[in-house]
């Protein structure tokens, strides 16, 4: 690199996350330890990196992290009781410490991973100049009672495999009620996170879930919304007053005049401390999306 010239762009990671929903339309979320080196202190989806040595999928990877992180497995058996009989809290410390592998506490407890029990629900990328930077492949799923292990709605829950190191707060939350602490500074997101739940949000209304709710997820996920790739970049907005990620087919990347598809922020204390989700189009028929996918 000669004099003047930019730093080449790290390759982001592949990584996966998982946005898990339960019965009364509440959605887990995991809070980062404040000592993280990514996302310290923040709440997000259960997740994490592509690990090639042993998850065979994105879809993997996730069931795997949602498991070391909030002891949650989503997995099929022919033999439901079994489920039942499991030592989740030994088996997340001996995955997660790497004494066993995720497949083989699978194989030995006769489970499978309910990998198509995950639907893809868009895929953001770290801009550049961040060091670490990551592409994560965001899937939604609906929890199923049999398999909750103990982990319910209103309970706090202190993951044990790394004492807290990773994780030190989990629980489900409805995203109204998600939203509104971050509006009121009780926790804190980063884009990606609050961009998902603002877009649950008129989704997930009640306290119920319905089959008319699940259905308009899964079509949703099946446009091409769950496909979509979110490469953003940070424009001055609003005359230079405002700061803002500009995505995929908004008027400022391309897209049709007066089209917006932007992440509005302001940044006082914590990394962003309100956020605003500009947005004109018809998630159904107008996402954009990329064509290049990464091979495993």
């Amino acid at each position: 690199m000669t004099d003047g010239e930019s730093p080449k762009p790290t390759e982001p990671r592949l990584s996966a996350s998982l946005i898990l929903i339960n019965s009364h339309n509440e959605i887990l979320l995991v809070q980062r330890n404040p000592q993280a080196k990514s996302f310290a202190g923040q709440h997000v989806f259960p997740g994490g990196n592509f690990d090639a040595k042993q998850d065979t999928s994105l879809e993997w990877t996730a069931i795997r992290e949602t498991f070391e992180e909030a002891g949650l497995l989503l997995a099929l058996s022919d033999t439901p009781r079994t489920l039942l009989d499991v030592d989740f809290t030994q088996a997340r410390e001996a995955v997660h410490g790497g004494q066993t592998s995720f497949s083989t506490f699978l194989i030995n407890n006769n489970l499978r991973a309910d990998v198509d029990a995950l639907m893809p629900f868009t895929t953001w990328v770290t801009p550049p100049p961040s060091a670490r930077r990551f592409r994560t492949t965001f899937f939604v799923a609906f929890l199923r009672d049999a398999v909750s292990s103990g982990l319910y709605s209103g309970k706090e829950h202190l993951p044990t495999p790394d004492g807290g190191q990773e994780v030190i707060r989990t629980r489900f939350l409805h995203p109204e009620s998600a939203i509104e602490e971050f509006s009121t500074g009780k926790i804190s997101f980063f884009p990606p996170q609050y961009y998902i739940l603002e877009t649950l949000r008129p989704m997930l209304t009640g306290s119920s879930s319905t089959e008319s709710q699940r259905n308009a997820i899964q079509t949703l996920s099946r446009t091409t919304f769950g496909q979509m790739v979110i490469n953003p970049k940070l424009f001055r907005v609003n005359d230079g007053v405002d700061e803002a990620f500009v995505y995929e087919g908004d008027e400022l990347r391309g897209g049709p005049k007066g089209r917006l598809h932007r992440m509005v922020v302001e940044r006082k204390g914590a990394p962003f401390s309100q956020m605003n989700l500009w947005r004109n189009f018809d998630l159904f028929t107008q996402c954009p999306v990329e064509v290049h996918i990464p091979k495993l």
